[in-house]
């Protein structure tokens, strides 16, 4: 299995909420390719025109702070993004990513030294991301075996039914 992830970064700042993730006038849909077009539109026209598969959000302190609505997370996975990295994540965001199988990891210091179209590749069996750009080099903690397994098998709800043989 690949725990490779690469692509160009998406740089935004703290606090970015779930409203600005996926406005509240798209949740009438659960709809991820529909979500995924309004998604970030609020802080960025551009991204969902120009998100490509792979490419990697990169933010600051409290990522996905807000409501508990899981439509954020599903929005960037279905824009394409691979990784989200931030200094830190909202508790509940942080918990809906990694149910619906979204990687995402903290580092400290990171998003400072970190910029719109840098390139990344990150390591997930391992934590460690590197950016290409800058020839920098990080250490994230890595997740668990488990639940590196429930997101490589897309969330939790494709982990419990291999877990179960259904």
């Amino acid at each position: 299995m690949n725990h490779t992830k690469s692509g160009e970064v998406w740089y935004f700042g703290c606090n970015v909420d779930t409203d600005v993730i996926i406005p509240a006038r798209y949740l009438n849909t659960s709809d991820e390719k529909e979500l995924a077009a309004h998604c970030m539109e609020d802080i960025d026209k551009t991204f969902a025109k120009n998100v490509k598969d792979g490419d990697i959000i990169v933010a600051g302190e409290n990522f996905g702070c807000g409501s508990s609505r899981e439509h954020a997370p599903i929005a960037i996975k279905a824009s394409g993004i691979s990784v989200v990295i931030a200094k830190t994540f909202a508790r509940i965001f942080f918990r809906n990513a990694i149910n619906i199988g979204l990687p995402i990891l903290e580092h400290p210091t990171l998003p400072d030294e970190c910029k719109k179209g840098d390139k990344l590749e990150i390591d997930l069996s391992t934590g460690v991301v590197k950016n290409i750009t800058t020839g920098k080099e990080y250490q994230c903690a890595k997740f668990p075996k488990e639940i590196q397994d429930l997101i490589q098998k897309g969330g939790l709800i494709n982990y419990t039914k291999a877990k179960l043989g259904v």
